[in-house]
């Protein structure tokens, strides 16, 4: 089925709700005045028998598809979009489900929700997983998502920190003047209380190591957060980087980068492995867990703010390690493997990032410039 429907955009969603056309002569109501509209009432539950898949299709999707933690959860909100709106439509059984209602369900999606295109073919791939498990298990006897079209993916440019911006970022975490504890970042459930002022003085050597680490190695949030110590090799300069699907790649690190982590691992670790079981983990809290993914972002936007930089992610420091070493001269291929990308494409946003390397390689190839 296709999902360009008269009057969409690009993509096969409308862009936008349609504008209220008022007749000539019609005066523009006063919007201040007019009525609030009633609450939406809220969505009746998903029955027994859809409600009853969502267990076996995770246990399938994390065991027999051996998709990552995050995937899966993603999944599951996904899913649990999905089965909503079909009981708003009134299906109570799989059987039921047409190719009409997932159709109208991604293009609610936009249309109601606000979400982009890349946000709508992630949920499109949830469903059409979803639709081919359950033919596989006999719960369909057609897969109603098979006629669904992929709509249209916008690819924008990634934002990039300037090499100036990294140092004013990696440069950030520095002594506290007066101990603080980082209830902001690590969450606000008692880990920082009873924290001494010395171990206090000492979380910018690891904050730094996380900086360091993720623009040396290009690394994702995740991908930081659940390093071990016994994936860094300081003798051979390497790290072993498990990303996307458990698939692991081997990734050079700087000296800096090293030598911060290996001052983190001698000054700062030891004190807060002492407050919980080691769990092997390279970063801790300060309550001495693994630092979750979560933390990783408000760490690096934390410290962005204190470098003066405004919406700094955590991938913004992956796009800027993909960026800098093709502007330096790396092989596109090079930069794919360090990246953990599976296919090429991926990474060839990034060629049409850097300006200057565009003009040095269209002055020294094309035969007029």
């Amino acid at each position: 089925m296709n999902l360009n429907r008269p009057g969409p955009s690009r993509g096969g969603f409308r862009s936008r709700p349609p504008r209220a056309h008022w007749r000539s002569g019609h005066p523009v109501p006063d919007l201040v005045r007019m009525p609030r509209a009633a609450p939406r009432a809220a969505a009746p539950a998903p029955s027994a028998a859809l409600a009853g898949l969502t267990a076996p299709f995770l246990a399938f999707v994390r065991i027999e598809c051996g998709l990552a933690d995050n995937t899966v959860h993603a999944y599951r909100r996904d899913l649990a979009d999905l089965l909503a709106d079909l009981a708003a439509r009134g299906r109570t059984d799989p059987a039921q489900i047409t190719p009409r209602d997932l159709a109208d369900h991604l293009a609610m999606l936009h249309r109601e929700r606000g979400l982009e295109s890349s946000s709508v073919i992630r949920h499109l791939a949830t469903i059409r997983v979803f639709c081919r498990w359950m033919v596989a298990t006999g719960r369909l006897a057609e897969d109603p998502a098979e006629a669904l079209e992929r709509p249209t993916r916008w690819r924008n440019l990634p934002g990039v920190l300037s090499p100036r911006q990294v140092r004013a970022l990696l440069a950030a975490p520095a002594p506290a003047a007066e101990p603080s504890p980082d209830a902001a970042a690590e969450g606000r459930a008692g880990g920082a209380r009873g924290v001494s002022a010395r171990l206090r003085g000492l979380l910018y050597l690891r904050d730094r190591a996380l900086l360091e680490l993720m623009y040396a190695c290009g690394l994702r949030a995740s991908e930081a957060a659940t390093l071990g110590v016994a994936d860094l090799h300081p003798a051979l300069g390497t790290v072993l980087v498990t990303g996307k699907g458990n698939t692991q790649r081997l990734v050079p690190v700087g000296a800096p980068a090293l030598a911060a982590v290996t001052e983190y691992l001698a000054r700062l670790r030891p004190l807060l492995a002492r407050r919980r079981v080691d769990a092997g983990r390279l970063l801790l809290s300060v309550s001495g867990r693994p630092l979750e993914r979560v933390a990783v972002w408000q760490l690096v936007r934390k410290h962005a703010r204190a470098a003066g930089l405004r919406r700094v992610h955590p991938h913004m420091l992956r796009h800027s390690f993909a960026t800098h070493l093709l502007a330096g001269g790396a092989d596109l291929r090079v930069v794919q493997e360090l990246l953990g990308h599976a296919d090429i494409g991926t990474t060839q946003v990034y060629t049409h990032v850097d300006p200057t390397r565009l003009r040095h390689v269209h002055r020294t190839f094309h035969p007029r410039a």
